[in-house]
């Protein structure tokens, strides 16, 4: 990725793109223009909830992209995640037609190689490019607390400095990768966000965090026999003809913790207190030792 260094950074947009217009995005386009800026949209092909849910929030139809590409300073793809590669695409093409080069940014929940392969798409074309990932419910005026939008890569203070009072936008720095890495919460020790990802879901999902500092930690001295109960469950399941997968997923995480140097702990000798970094740290050692053999 290009240095930050020298990188056109663009100042108070005040016409935003948003596509699509589901449930997030026009919630997001409705709290852009509460907060006095403009959004449109491009409703061409679009169904009739996308195009209701469009005027119910004030989002302009612009028609095209291509019409998009020329008056929008800012696009935001709020596409579904199947869909995200093929819009980028459209996208580009509509901008290299048009000559324009608005800033695009991907707010969809992909894994970062793949908002990495998007990115080389407008880099290619020299068109600016912020990778985010939005967290929680569409925004509103009573939310509380707002909705978060995490926000990497060169081009960020495009984003960041946006004056929107029902987004709360968090720098994630000049990587692309690192805002869609929060979106990928299983892999989130691994790729480095772990920090940022605990703060989200203290805020939004307390209880759930309380539960996985109480028990993760002690998860592996149970591990070896929990690894053979999901085998069993999974076999279960595809005997009735329903996918053993996310058991069979279970199944290697259960193992793979039972490799560990917690797991030859028993109820007798489990320490009182053991901190949920303390554990992590061990899990992904092991984790490491897999990846280097």
């Amino acid at each position: 990725m290009a240095a930050e260094e020298g990188m056109r950074t663009l100042k108070n947009p005040t016409t935003i793109a948003v596509i699509g217009t589901g449930d997030m995005g026009s919630a997001v386009g409705g709290a852009l223009n509460r907060a006095g800026l403009r959004s449109v949209t491009a409703l061409a092909n679009r169904g009739v909830e996308s195009r209701r849910l469009a005027e119910l929030s004030g989002i302009e139809n612009l028609g095209s992209l291509r019409a998009v590409a020329q008056n929008a300073e800012l696009i935001l793809s709020i596409v579904p995640p199947a869909a995200a590669v093929t819009f980028a695409d459209n996208m580009a093409a509509a901008m290299v037609e048009t000559g324009t080069r608005p800033v695009f940014v991907d707010c969809n929940a992909v894994s970062p190689a793949t908002v990495r392969s998007i990115a080389r798409v407008f880099e290619s074309i020299d068109v600016p490019f912020v990778d985010a990932g939005i967290i929680g419910r569409g925004p509103r005026p009573d939310a509380d607390p707002p909705t978060r939008i995490f926000v990497s890569g060169a081009q960020r203070r495009s984003l960041l400095d946006l004056k929107v009072p029902e987004l709360r936008l968090i720098d994630m720095g000049h990587e692309i990768g690192t805002a869609s890495a929060i979106k990928m919460a299983y892999a989130a020790e691994r790729l480095g966000v772990r920090a940022e990802l605990m703060k989200e879901l203290e805020l939004s999902q307390d209880e759930a965090v309380r539960r996985m500092r109480a028990r993760v930690p002690y998860l592996a001295a149970v591990a070896e026999r929990f690894a053979g109960e999901m085998a069993e469950i999974a076999a279960t399941y595809e005997a009735a003809g329903v996918t053993p997968l996310f058991h069979r997923g279970a199944e290697w995480v259960f193992t793979e913790l039972a490799t560990t140097s917690l797991a030859g702990e028993t109820r007798a000798t489990l320490p009182a207190h053991r901190s949920l970094d303390v554990a992590l740290a061990v899990f992904s050692a092991v984790l490491d030792r897999g990846q280097r053999s």
